[in-house]
């Protein structure tokens, strides 16, 4: 599956969208309407900043916290919402949670619907045909090629969002973990495993 690219990847090898989006910001910047620093600047703070990290303390304090978790199954809109993590894209939410017999994997069949509250900006490979086809007919198969191997007895269950629900899957808590504080545990808690293309990092 393809991952994310950086600036450096040449204009033919952009979907229409992304390429029409390339040029309007092109004549933009041309004409001194917009600073393509502070353009950067707003996406590397949803794609990096903002979003995984709110999604990341989401988890930690679902691993830390029952009743947290029970209502962030029961009503995930509400409990995130309690956490100040609200806006675009984040205004139905339901989360699913990893268990040794199943894994959650999360795609918008249709286009690209995403948490950007939660996870911030979606990645390039979560908007392409190829994930969004292949994800739904061969997810195992899929999966390995993010580098994620899962048990044949793991059930892989696969989410669709849409317009009007969004999902978080929730990563079983990595072992070797007990005594770490919210933040050390939110550091293992990756944009993929919240998707459900990945897993949580290993404690060092």
């Amino acid at each position: 599956m393809p991952h994310d690219h950086d600036h450096g990847d040449h204009d033919n090898h952009l979907d229409p969208m992304d390429a029409r989006v390339r040029a309007l910001e092109t004549i933009l910047v041309q004409k001194g309407l917009i600073d393509p620093a502070a353009v950067d600047a707003i996406i590397d703070t949803y794609a990096n900043k903002v979003g995984p990290r709110n999604g990341a303390q989401v988890v930690a304090r679902a691993w830390t916290d029952p009743e947290f978790a029970a209502w962030l199954a029961r009503d995930a809109t509400a409990a995130i919402a309690d956490m100040g993590f609200t806006g675009r894209q984040g205004e139905h939410m339901q989360a699913v949670f990893n268990t040794p017999d199943q894994h959650n994997v999360i795609v918008c069949t249709l286009c690209s619907c995403y948490p950007w509250s939660v996870l911030g900006l979606p990645p390039v490979w979560y908007k392409s045909p190829a994930y969004r086809a292949r994800v739904v007919i061969e997810p195992r198969a899929v999966l390995a090629e993010f580098g994620l191997t899962l048990p044949v007895s793991t059930r892989i269950r696969v989410w669709d969002s849409t317009a009007e629900l969004r999902y978080l899957v929730v990563p079983m808590r990595p072992e070797g973990t007990e005594g770490m504080d919210l933040t050390a545990l939110a550091d293992l808690v990756t944009r993929e495993a919240m998707v459900g293309t990945g897993l949580p990092r290993l404690p060092a």
